[in-house]
């Protein structure tokens, strides 16, 4: 799936992203500018960071998960940002007003 039409990145080349950073190091805070500073690209438009943040979140989660790291390592605070995201992310559209189209 094509996350980042402006980069054209699919979303297979931003998880293999995440999962290389999280190999560095498992608990650093990844945002989606690191990610793209990983991939040697820059966000133009940036329409395309929520979508990157819940893939962020997604592959996070699986990656610690599949650790062996115990139950009581994985990050909680996970949930909470998810929490955040719907709560004050989904109310504002990106500042876009609601007939706004993307393509």
């Amino acid at each position: 799936m094509l996350i980042c039409h402006c980069n054209i990145i699919t979303e297979k080349e931003i998880e293999k992203a995440i999962i290389d950073l999280l190999d560095s190091d498992p608990w650093q805070l990844i945002v989606p500018a690191k990610v793209y500073h990983y991939m040697k690209k820059r966000g133009r438009c940036c329409g395309c960071f929520p979508n990157v943040v819940e893939t962020i979140i997604r592959v996070t989660e699986d990656y610690h998960v599949r650790s062996e790291a115990g139950g009581v390592d994985i990050v909680s605070h996970l949930a909470r940002v998810r929490e955040l995201r719907v709560q004050y992310g989904s109310r504002t559209h990106e500042r876009r007003p609601t007939n706004h189209r993307a393509a």
